[in-house]
């Protein structure tokens, strides 16, 4: 989850374990985390502050494209386990600027057809073509993120600002189903709707999911 960001191909991306996450997004999560977090004597080992931009679609909430770091980055989701926690799918971190033919794959996953007329795209040049693209929407997002680990389980606490709304979120992140299961309810937000960055994003800007 605190992993440094670099560049990463499609295919080497294609080989990363995907985690199965389970995400919560509201205000007073983290006065619910935190006790609880500390009643399972664990403390925190990272923090992370980050400000990103999130590319959203009309048609799809399965793909999580984000500029981060001067990266391009996409996941896709490749489905949901029986408890209902999402799997995401690294596809590729491009720098900048990104190749026509892996901006198109990007594009595709958005779900959207845009006519590339350019070889390579620079940030700039892909923000306007955002800008430009009706069923596309760029979000500013701003992220303070607080990472620990209850039994082996990766997870985090954070405040995250949508275009400057604020919200709370905490996640579980692990290719262990089980021990995630155990892990939301110590730090009892099982009770929660699990909500991905794109359809919170989505919420809180008022596009519609």
């Amino acid at each position: 989850m605190f992993d440094a960001n670099k560049a990463t191909s499609s295919a080497d991306s294609e080989k990363i374990v995907p985690r199965a996450e389970f995400r919560v997004f509201g205000q007073g999560i983290i006065d619910v985390v935190k006790p609880a977090m500390w009643k399972a004597q664990e403390t925190l080992f990272k923090i992370r502050h980050s400000d990103e931009t999130y590319v959203l679609s009309r048609h799809t909430n399965d793909a999580n494209v984000k500029i981060r770091d001067g990266l391009l980055d996409i996941k896709t989701k490749l489905g949901e386990t029986d408890e209902g926690y999402e799997i995401f799918q690294p596809r590729g971190k491009f720098q900048f600027p990104v190749k026509k033919d892996a901006l198109a794959v990007i594009l595709g996953n958005l779900q959207v057809n845009v006519e590339l007329s350019q070889n390579n795209y620079s940030f700039d040049a892909f923000l306007s073509l955002i800008k430009t693209t009706d069923d596309l929407v760029s979000v500013g997002v701003h992220k303070e993120r607080y990472g620990f680990s209850v039994d082996g389980v990766i997870c985090e606490y954070g405040r995250i600002l949508f275009n400057g709304a604020m919200v709370e979120t905490s996640c579980v992140e692990s290719e262990d189903y089980g021990a995630m299961e155990k892990v939301i309810d110590k730090l009892e937000i099982s009770g929660f709707e699990n909500v991905n960055y794109v359809r919170a994003a989505k919420r809180v800007t008022g596009m519609k999911c």
